[in-house]
């Protein structure tokens, strides 16, 4: 028997790289661009982006953030004020030296080049991330208590230059948004920092249907500067992790670099606290791994640019006007629905393309609902219903008036498809190991999963292992997430200890 025929080759279990490419291709989200190392995001997949980004601005908002803007480029001596963090970046930096091209005509080929003139005094940065620009500023707004806490967030692009670019994963230009907060106290820092980490998982699980595990980065892992590095980790279905967002506490380590000083309650002249946290297109790189299929994209409803797709289907054409007519009926009566809080997102595909083509390419592009209407079907007052999370052949026919009744509870049960289909492949693939023996023999494996283990070894053991297996400690699991019971005892040293670590191979 041959193989089923898919939409995308080759096949995720084929070559999961190479799969995932072909699917941003079909369902042309992004390409590379002319620039090494950058993309070009088209509008299917920055629609996906702009309602992450609406979404979350409005949760940050919510817990009484707002949003300014500061300047790409960063002074070199603003990066030197923060040693230990500039070293974290420091070989993914792009630097710009000069201020003017001069046009400059080669005198053996006769072609005009243009060559960089005007050296600057002092080079810039195009930033990496801001908290030492963002600092400089809090420097100036922040005098006494009273202007705390300063809440503010950015929405922005950002460079690393990056030597193996993937799109959405890693580029040398990416979006995202970063906040950054300045505190009277410690506890207060330390409990921003936990609330939007709980932001972040949230909106992993209720928007994007992608189910993370909360922890704490260590030592080894955290951000340059930071005291303290939370993350949430996601599973994708090659079983590898991907960092999906992360909030930091930044003690007073940037503030006493970048003088950021507060007359206190006691008329001391103390050091701020500080925070900063954020996420990016990586997200979009996260939901295509964690729900994509080999026919191309699956999108959870609450993030597709449309939820529902009509296509008019018009053998012939002395029925093509009444069928668009009860098409864009349907969809005008479907945009009254509310779906958390928005109206229904209704297209009407009326391309003059074969419906097949049309099918197909709606199917690649991950949208939730599809209806077909022909001839019959306006005469019947019925519906073709096809769902994204259920096989492509997959048909429901409902009278279109019951359909518009359950449009919003169907998207309903897309989301918690999705996300327990996460969630039961998360779980199958988490082992818990107690055993040196055990865990080197996990490693060998091309694919493994995760491992679970207790843990009391040292930042230099940890550093070891991650170099002889090629993994990390993804994060030291909240206590308040339900994961399996493992031994008392550290596999490798033998100690008694409480802390379990979560070992796997990420993006």
């Amino acid at each position: 028997m041959s193989a089923e025929k898919t939409a995308i080759t080759p096949t995720r279990a084929q070559d999961f790289p190479e799969w995932y490419q072909q699917v941003i291709k079909a369902a042309d989200l992004a390409e590379n661009s002319e620039t090494r190392g950058c993309m070009v995001i088209k509008p299917w997949g920055y629609g996906i982006w702009e309602l992450i980004q609406q979404q979350l601005d409005r949760k940050f908002k919510a817990t009484g953030h707002q949003n300014a803007y500061f300047p790409l480029l960063i002074p070199l001596s603003y990066l030197e004020k923060e040693a230990e963090h500039a070293e974290g970046f420091a070989t993914e930096c792009a630097v710009v030296t000069h201020h003017r091209l001069e046009a400059v005509k080669d005198a053996a080929t006769g072609k005009t080049k243009m060559i960089p003139t005007g050296e600057l005094a002092e080079p810039y940065v195009i930033r990496p991330t801001s908290e030492t620009i963002i600092g400089a500023a809090f420097a100036r707004w922040i005098e006494s208590y009273r202007d705390l806490p300063l809440l503010i967030n950015q929405w922005a692009n950002v460079m690393r230059w990056e030597m193996r670019p993937r799109l959405f994963l890693r580029t040398a230009e990416f979006l995202w948004q970063e906040g950054h907060t300045a505190h009277e106290t410690k506890d207060e820092a330390i409990a921003e920092t936990r609330l939007m980490h709980g932001v972040y998982e949230e909106f992993l699980r209720d928007h994007l249907a992608i189910p993370v595990i909360p922890g704490e980065k260590t030592e080894a892992e955290r951000f340059p500067g930071a005291e303290m590095t939370l993350t949430v980790e996601a599973m994708v279905q090659d079983k590898k992790a991907i960092q999906a967002g992360t909030s930091h506490y930044l003690a007073q380590n940037f503030s006493k670099a970048q003088d950021i000083r507060f007359t206190g309650r006691d008329g001391t002249v103390q050091h701020a606290h500080t925070t900063s946290w954020g996420v990016s297109t990586r997200m979009i790189g996260t939901l295509i791994m964690a729900h994509a299929d080999d026919d191309g994209l699956i999108l959870p409803p609450r993030v597709a640019p449309q939820h529902i797709v009509i296509l008019p289907v018009t053998p012939k054409e002395d029925s093509r006007d009444a069928v668009i007519a009860s098409c864009m009926a349907l969809a005008e009566t479907l945009r009254h629905q509310v779906y958390h809080g928005e109206p229904l997102r209704v297209h009407v595909d009326t391309r003059d393309l074969g419906g097949g083509v049309k099918k197909w390419e709606w199917i690649k592009k991950g949208v939730p609902i599809r209806i077909e209407i022909g001839p019959r079907d306006v005469e019947s007052r019925k519906c073709c219903v096809q769902r994204r999370d259920q096989a492509a052949n997959a048909k429901d026919f409902p009278v279109k008036e019951d359909f518009i009744r359950s449009a919003v509870e169907i998207l309903d049960q897309i989301h918690h498809q999705l996300l327990d289909r996460a969630t039961a492949f998360r779980s199958e693939n988490i082992t818990t190991c107690d055993s040196q023996e055990q865990f080197d023999d996990h490693w060998s494996g091309e694919n493994p999963g995760w491992l679970l283990t207790p843990w009391a070894g040292t930042p230099e053991q940890e550093e070891e292992i991650s170099k002889q297996h090629k993994i990390t400690i993804r994060c030291i699991p909240l206590d308040s997430v339900v994961l399996p019971e493992t031994g008392k005892n550290c596999f490798l040293t033998g100690k008694e200890t409480t802390v379990r670590a979560l070992w796997g191979r990420s993006y």
